[in-house]
């Protein structure tokens, strides 16, 4: 059996350990975990989620007519973010894993091939090592979200998916593999998902009971709702109507899952195998 997100988390810690630019990243508040992506559908390899920001200003929706005026409103309400908590340490990020799509990509027709030496193109294991520093790298090196990128002008650009960023990871993956780290940590990455279960019989990852879902951001109403504008007299107000979302979780809500090549099923497991490699 190989437990997939465990051997990125020790990936991740190696990471941290030899690319100083990326040694600003306290793993114990980084939860690596998997969601279903399968080859056949379109979507990302991994994504970096900011789970401990705080809420946003009060807003609210509106309806308008054809004319552009505003007939009807919702309620005044603020974005929150969940609270996750493992092992009684608070996770600031959690980056997840499309599995088996992850273990399937390569750099052939991708934007990123261009910022590599062409000896490594050939190597199954740089595309992944390069999503796995790609999500490292959104971490803000303030601890206050995802990473902005520094225009030319000075200004912080809103693309974080820019050539400058590409080739900045690009260039941590070079200083990585150049540290020479343990054949063996890095193995794994050279194999596609039915590689793997053909050698290791299953393929086990860390997700949440609640898959496909995870934690994310949810809608609160004000307890005190503003007064209506004198701009607004004539103007409906609409209860909010949002998804109820939970809003703590911890290690008893992660359970380890089979990610085979087509498919997903659960595995039960006991709590204190989740978090070994985090």
């Amino acid at each position: 059996m190989l437990h997939y997100t465990n051997m990125i988390t020790c990936v991740m810690r190696d990471l941290v350990a030899r690319v100083s630019a990326l040694s600003f990243i306290d793993l114990r508040k980084v939860l690596v975990f998997a969601r279903s992506g399968q080859n056949s559908a379109d979507g990302p390899f991994a994504t970096c989620h900011w789970v401990n920001q705080p809420p946003s200003n009060p807003t609210h929706y509106t309806w308008h007519d054809r004319r552009g005026r505003v007939v009807k409103r919702s309620e005044w309400f603020v974005v929150r973010s969940p609270v996750v908590q493992v092992q009684g340490t608070r996770v600031d990020y959690l980056i997840s894993f499309s599995l088996p799509r992850f273990c399937d990509q390569t750099l052939d027709r991708s934007r990123k091939n261009g910022f590599y030496p062409r000896a490594l193109l050939r190597d199954p294991m740089i595309a992944k090592l390069d999503t796995i520093v790609h999500e490292l790298y959104h971490i803000d090196p303030g601890q206050s979200g995802i990473r902005r990128l520094e225009r030319a002008d000075g200004g912080c650009s809103a693309r974080s998916h820019g050539p400058a960023f590409y080739r900045e990871v690009a260039r941590l993956v070079c200083e990585y593999l150049e540290s020479r780290p343990e054949p063996e940590a890095i193995e794994f990455l050279r194999y596609s998902s039915r590689d793997l279960s053909g050698r290791h019989g299953e393929v086990v990852a860390t997700a949440f009971k609640t898959f496909p879902s995870f934690p994310q951001r949810y809608f609160e109403p004000l307890s005190q709702q503003p007064l209506p504008l004198e701009t607004e007299p004539n103007i409906a107000i609409v209860p909010l109507k949002t998804a109820v979302r939970r809003r703590h979780y911890t290690e008893r809500d992660l359970e380890t899952r089979r990610f085979l090549p087509k498919q997903v099923s659960s595995l039960k497991s006991e709590v204190g195998h989740l978090r070994l490699e985090t």
